[in-house]
Protein backbone atom coordinates (compact mmCIF):
# COMPACT_ATOMS: atom_id res chain seq x y z
CA UNK A 1 0.00 0.00 0.00
CA UNK A 2 1.28 3.51 -0.83
CA UNK A 3 2.58 5.33 2.25
CA UNK A 4 0.16 8.04 3.28
CA UNK A 5 1.48 11.35 4.63
CA UNK A 6 -0.32 14.43 5.92
CA UNK A 7 1.08 16.50 3.03
CA UNK A 8 -0.35 14.02 0.51
CA UNK A 9 -3.65 13.95 2.37
CA UNK A 10 -3.88 17.76 2.36
CA UNK A 11 -3.14 17.85 -1.37
CA UNK A 12 -5.93 15.36 -2.06
CA UNK A 13 -8.33 17.24 0.22
CA UNK A 14 -7.65 20.55 -1.52
CA UNK A 15 -8.13 18.94 -4.92
CA UNK A 16 -11.41 17.45 -3.76
CA UNK A 17 -12.62 20.83 -2.54
CA UNK A 18 -11.59 22.50 -5.79
CA UNK A 19 -13.60 19.94 -7.71
CA UNK A 20 -16.69 20.91 -5.76
CA UNK A 21 -17.11 17.57 -3.98
CA UNK A 22 -19.00 18.03 -0.72
CA UNK A 23 -17.28 16.40 2.25
CA UNK A 24 -18.73 16.75 5.76
CA UNK A 25 -16.45 18.89 7.90
CA UNK A 26 -15.29 18.41 11.45
CA UNK A 27 -17.04 21.67 12.35
CA UNK A 28 -20.36 20.35 11.06
CA UNK A 29 -19.81 17.12 12.97
CA UNK A 30 -19.40 19.01 16.22
CA UNK A 31 -22.95 20.38 16.12
CA UNK A 32 -24.67 19.72 19.45
CA UNK A 33 -27.19 16.93 19.69
CA UNK A 34 -30.75 17.63 20.78
CA UNK A 35 -31.20 17.54 24.56
CA UNK A 36 -33.84 14.83 24.23
CA UNK A 37 -33.39 12.66 21.20
CA UNK A 38 -35.58 9.83 19.96
CA UNK A 39 -35.88 6.62 21.91
CA UNK A 40 -32.73 4.55 21.24
CA UNK A 41 -32.92 1.56 18.92
CA UNK A 42 -30.84 -1.28 20.29
CA UNK A 43 -30.33 -3.04 16.94
CA UNK A 44 -29.38 0.02 14.87
CA UNK A 45 -25.77 0.14 13.61
CA UNK A 46 -24.57 2.99 11.36
CA UNK A 47 -22.14 1.53 8.84
CA UNK A 48 -19.64 4.09 7.47
CA UNK A 49 -21.23 6.63 9.78
CA UNK A 50 -18.70 9.33 8.88
CA UNK A 51 -20.15 9.66 5.35
CA UNK A 52 -23.30 11.32 6.67
CA UNK A 53 -23.50 15.14 6.75
CA UNK A 54 -23.09 15.18 10.55
CA UNK A 55 -21.02 12.16 11.56
CA UNK A 56 -22.19 10.66 14.86
CA UNK A 57 -24.93 13.26 15.39
CA UNK A 58 -27.12 12.15 12.48
CA UNK A 59 -27.03 8.56 13.71
CA UNK A 60 -27.90 9.62 17.25
CA UNK A 61 -30.75 11.77 15.96
CA UNK A 62 -32.21 8.61 14.39
CA UNK A 63 -31.81 6.67 17.65
CA UNK A 64 -28.81 4.55 16.64
CA UNK A 65 -26.86 2.87 19.41
CA UNK A 66 -23.84 1.75 17.37
CA UNK A 67 -21.73 3.73 14.90
CA UNK A 68 -18.75 2.76 12.76
CA UNK A 69 -15.69 4.80 11.82
CA UNK A 70 -12.85 3.69 9.54
CA UNK A 71 -9.40 5.03 10.41
CA UNK A 72 -5.93 5.39 8.90
CA UNK A 73 -2.78 6.30 10.79
CA UNK A 74 -1.18 9.25 8.98
CA UNK A 75 1.94 10.88 10.43
CA UNK A 76 0.89 10.02 13.96
CA UNK A 77 -2.74 11.12 13.57
CA UNK A 78 -5.84 8.96 13.16
CA UNK A 79 -7.83 10.17 10.16
CA UNK A 80 -11.33 8.98 9.34
CA UNK A 81 -12.01 7.80 5.79
CA UNK A 82 -12.90 4.71 3.80
CA UNK A 83 -9.88 4.82 1.51
CA UNK A 84 -6.67 6.85 1.18
CA UNK A 85 -7.97 8.95 -1.72
CA UNK A 86 -10.61 10.53 0.54
CA UNK A 87 -8.41 11.31 3.53
CA UNK A 88 -8.74 14.85 4.90
CA UNK A 89 -6.37 16.09 7.64
CA UNK A 90 -9.22 17.94 9.37
CA UNK A 91 -11.32 14.79 9.76
CA UNK A 92 -9.69 13.11 12.73
CA UNK A 93 -11.13 10.45 14.98
CA UNK A 94 -10.80 12.87 17.88
CA UNK A 95 -12.66 15.73 16.19
CA UNK A 96 -15.45 13.62 14.68
CA UNK A 97 -16.02 11.13 17.50
CA UNK A 98 -13.93 11.20 20.66
CA UNK A 99 -14.31 14.87 21.56
CA UNK A 100 -18.03 15.09 20.61
CA UNK A 101 -18.79 11.91 22.56
CA UNK A 102 -17.04 13.29 25.62
CA UNK A 103 -19.11 16.48 25.35
CA UNK A 104 -22.35 14.53 24.91
CA UNK A 105 -21.66 12.34 27.92
CA UNK A 106 -20.89 15.37 30.07
CA UNK A 107 -24.13 17.02 28.94
CA UNK A 108 -26.06 13.76 29.35
CA UNK A 109 -24.84 13.19 32.92
CA UNK A 110 -22.99 10.02 32.06
CA UNK A 111 -24.72 8.70 28.94
CA UNK A 112 -24.73 9.41 25.21
CA UNK A 113 -28.49 9.10 24.77
CA UNK A 114 -30.14 11.14 27.53
CA UNK A 115 -31.79 8.98 30.20
CA UNK A 116 -30.48 5.72 28.69
CA UNK A 117 -27.54 4.15 30.46
CA UNK A 118 -26.68 1.38 28.01
CA UNK A 119 -23.32 2.14 26.34
CA UNK A 120 -23.06 3.38 22.79
CA UNK A 121 -20.92 1.06 20.67
CA UNK A 122 -18.15 2.80 18.73
CA UNK A 123 -16.88 0.31 16.16
CA UNK A 124 -13.47 1.47 14.93
CA UNK A 125 -12.31 -0.21 11.73
CA UNK A 126 -8.52 0.02 11.33
CA UNK A 127 -7.91 0.03 7.58
CA UNK A 128 -4.12 -0.49 7.62
CA UNK A 129 -1.03 -0.63 9.87
CA UNK A 130 -2.94 -2.49 12.56
CA UNK A 131 -0.29 -2.57 15.29
CA UNK A 132 0.84 1.05 14.99
CA UNK A 133 -2.70 2.34 14.47
CA UNK A 134 -3.97 0.50 17.54
CA UNK A 135 -1.14 1.82 19.70
CA UNK A 136 -2.00 5.39 18.71
CA UNK A 137 -5.69 4.66 19.20
CA UNK A 138 -4.99 3.31 22.67
CA UNK A 139 -3.18 6.55 23.53
CA UNK A 140 -6.11 8.63 22.31
CA UNK A 141 -8.70 6.54 24.15
CA UNK A 142 -6.75 6.97 27.38
CA UNK A 143 -7.13 10.74 27.09
CA UNK A 144 -10.86 10.07 27.58
CA UNK A 145 -10.47 7.13 29.95
CA UNK A 146 -13.56 8.00 31.98
CA UNK A 147 -15.69 7.78 28.84
CA UNK A 148 -15.04 4.17 27.85
CA UNK A 149 -15.93 0.71 29.02
CA UNK A 150 -12.69 -0.83 30.25
CA UNK A 151 -11.16 -4.20 30.97
CA UNK A 152 -9.02 -4.32 34.09
CA UNK A 153 -8.04 -6.90 36.69
CA UNK A 154 -9.94 -9.59 34.81
CA UNK A 155 -13.28 -7.80 34.76
CA UNK A 156 -15.24 -5.48 32.49
CA UNK A 157 -16.27 -2.10 33.92
CA UNK A 158 -19.04 -0.47 31.83
CA UNK A 159 -18.69 3.08 30.55
CA UNK A 160 -20.83 5.40 28.46
CA UNK A 161 -19.11 4.22 25.25
CA UNK A 162 -17.74 0.80 24.35
CA UNK A 163 -14.97 0.92 21.74
CA UNK A 164 -14.70 -2.22 19.61
CA UNK A 165 -11.77 -2.63 17.23
CA UNK A 166 -12.37 -4.14 13.81
CA UNK A 167 -10.54 -4.22 10.49
CA UNK A 168 -6.82 -5.02 10.34
CA UNK A 169 -6.35 -8.29 12.24
CA UNK A 170 -2.82 -7.30 13.28
CA UNK A 171 -4.33 -5.21 16.09
CA UNK A 172 -5.28 -8.39 17.93
CA UNK A 173 -1.85 -9.24 19.32
CA UNK A 174 -1.16 -5.93 21.10
CA UNK A 175 -4.70 -5.94 22.47
CA UNK A 176 -4.36 -9.46 23.86
CA UNK A 177 -1.09 -8.47 25.54
CA UNK A 178 -2.72 -5.69 27.57
CA UNK A 179 -3.72 -6.26 31.18
CA UNK A 180 -5.95 -3.20 31.03
CA UNK A 181 -7.77 -2.01 27.92
CA UNK A 182 -10.21 0.69 26.90
CA UNK A 183 -11.22 -1.24 23.79
CA UNK A 184 -12.48 -4.67 22.82
CA UNK A 185 -12.03 -6.87 19.76
CA UNK A 186 -14.44 -7.53 16.92
CA UNK A 187 -14.06 -11.26 16.36
CA UNK A 188 -15.07 -13.39 13.40
CA UNK A 189 -17.16 -16.54 13.16
CA UNK A 190 -13.97 -18.55 13.65
CA UNK A 191 -13.79 -17.14 17.19
CA UNK A 192 -17.01 -18.88 18.18
CA UNK A 193 -16.28 -21.94 20.27
CA UNK A 194 -12.70 -20.88 21.00
CA UNK A 195 -11.05 -19.93 24.31
CA UNK A 196 -11.14 -16.21 23.38
CA UNK A 197 -13.42 -14.83 26.11
CA UNK A 198 -16.27 -12.40 25.59
CA UNK A 199 -14.35 -10.00 27.82
CA UNK A 200 -11.89 -9.73 24.92
CA UNK A 201 -14.14 -10.29 21.88
CA UNK A 202 -17.71 -9.36 22.88
CA UNK A 203 -18.74 -8.99 19.24
CA UNK A 204 -18.37 -11.27 16.23
CA UNK A 205 -18.97 -9.91 12.73
CA UNK A 206 -19.14 -11.59 9.35
CA UNK A 207 -19.75 -10.84 5.69
CA UNK A 208 -23.32 -12.00 4.99
CA UNK A 209 -22.58 -13.00 1.40
CA UNK A 210 -19.74 -15.29 2.46
CA UNK A 211 -22.01 -17.28 4.76
CA UNK A 212 -25.41 -17.06 3.08
CA UNK A 213 -26.69 -17.04 -0.48
CA UNK A 214 -30.14 -15.63 0.25
CA UNK A 215 -30.52 -11.89 -0.41
CA UNK A 216 -34.19 -11.47 0.43
CA UNK A 217 -35.91 -12.65 -2.76
CA UNK A 218 -38.24 -15.58 -2.23
CA UNK A 219 -38.33 -17.69 0.93
CA UNK A 220 -35.31 -17.99 3.21
CA UNK A 221 -33.90 -21.50 2.63
CA UNK A 222 -34.48 -23.62 5.70
CA UNK A 223 -30.87 -24.79 5.88
CA UNK A 224 -29.64 -21.19 5.85
CA UNK A 225 -32.18 -20.12 8.46
CA UNK A 226 -31.09 -22.98 10.70
CA UNK A 227 -27.43 -22.01 10.24
CA UNK A 228 -28.16 -18.37 11.08
CA UNK A 229 -30.01 -19.28 14.24
CA UNK A 230 -27.30 -21.72 15.27
CA UNK A 231 -24.64 -19.00 14.91
CA UNK A 232 -26.70 -16.55 16.96
CA UNK A 233 -27.38 -19.15 19.65
CA UNK A 234 -23.69 -19.98 19.92
CA UNK A 235 -22.65 -16.33 20.08
CA UNK A 236 -25.19 -15.52 22.77
CA UNK A 237 -24.33 -18.61 24.80
CA UNK A 238 -20.74 -17.35 24.87
CA UNK A 239 -21.85 -13.87 25.93
CA UNK A 240 -21.16 -12.26 22.56
CA UNK A 241 -23.18 -10.10 20.20
CA UNK A 242 -23.28 -10.87 16.48
CA UNK A 243 -23.43 -8.66 13.38
CA UNK A 244 -23.38 -9.19 9.62
CA UNK A 245 -22.14 -6.68 7.09
CA UNK A 246 -22.82 -6.69 3.32
CA UNK A 247 -26.51 -7.40 3.85
CA UNK A 248 -28.85 -5.90 1.21
CA UNK A 249 -29.16 -2.15 1.79
CA UNK A 250 -31.26 -0.88 -1.10
CA UNK A 251 -34.75 0.09 0.03
CA UNK A 252 -37.32 -2.51 -0.93
CA UNK A 253 -38.93 -5.80 0.06
CA UNK A 254 -35.70 -7.80 -0.19
CA UNK A 255 -33.92 -5.63 2.37
CA UNK A 256 -36.89 -5.75 4.73
CA UNK A 257 -37.10 -9.52 4.34
CA UNK A 258 -33.46 -9.93 5.35
CA UNK A 259 -33.78 -7.48 8.24
CA UNK A 260 -36.87 -9.34 9.46
CA UNK A 261 -35.05 -12.67 9.44
CA UNK A 262 -32.06 -11.17 11.24
CA UNK A 263 -34.30 -9.79 13.97
CA UNK A 264 -36.25 -13.03 14.27
CA UNK A 265 -32.99 -14.95 14.69
CA UNK A 266 -31.78 -12.57 17.40
CA UNK A 267 -28.95 -10.84 15.50
CA UNK A 268 -27.84 -7.93 17.67
CA UNK A 269 -26.90 -5.25 15.12
CA UNK A 270 -28.51 -4.47 11.76
CA UNK A 271 -25.97 -2.87 9.43
CA UNK A 272 -27.04 0.05 7.23
CA UNK A 273 -26.04 3.27 5.50
CA UNK A 274 -29.72 4.32 5.39
CA UNK A 275 -30.33 5.83 8.82
CA UNK A 276 -33.92 6.89 8.20
CA UNK A 277 -34.81 3.61 6.51
CA UNK A 278 -33.64 1.41 9.37
CA UNK A 279 -35.19 3.72 11.94
CA UNK A 280 -38.59 3.44 10.21
CA UNK A 281 -38.27 -0.32 9.99
CA UNK A 282 -37.37 -0.79 13.65
CA UNK A 283 -39.86 1.69 15.04
CA UNK A 284 -42.62 0.00 13.08
CA UNK A 285 -41.75 -3.11 15.09
CA UNK A 286 -41.46 -1.21 18.38
CA UNK A 287 -37.89 -2.42 18.59
CA UNK A 288 -36.83 0.12 21.19
CA UNK A 289 -34.43 -0.10 24.07
CA UNK A 290 -36.18 -0.14 27.45
CA UNK A 291 -35.28 2.58 29.89
CA UNK A 292 -32.96 1.17 32.58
Amino acid sequence: MTHVTRRRVLTVALATAAAGVAVPTATAAAAPARPRGPRPLRHAHAHNDYLHPRPLHDALAHGFTSVEADIFLVDGELLVAHEPATLDPTRTLASLYLDPLAALVRAGHGSVHPHHRAPLQLLIDIKADGVAAYRELDRQLRRHHRLFTRYQHGRVVPGAVTAVISGDRAARAPMEAQRTRLAFYDGRLDDLGTPAPASFAPLVSANWTQSFGWLGAGPFPRAERDRLRSLVTTAHREGRCIRFWATPDIAGPEREAVWSELLAAGVDHLNTDDLAGLERFLRARRNTMPTP
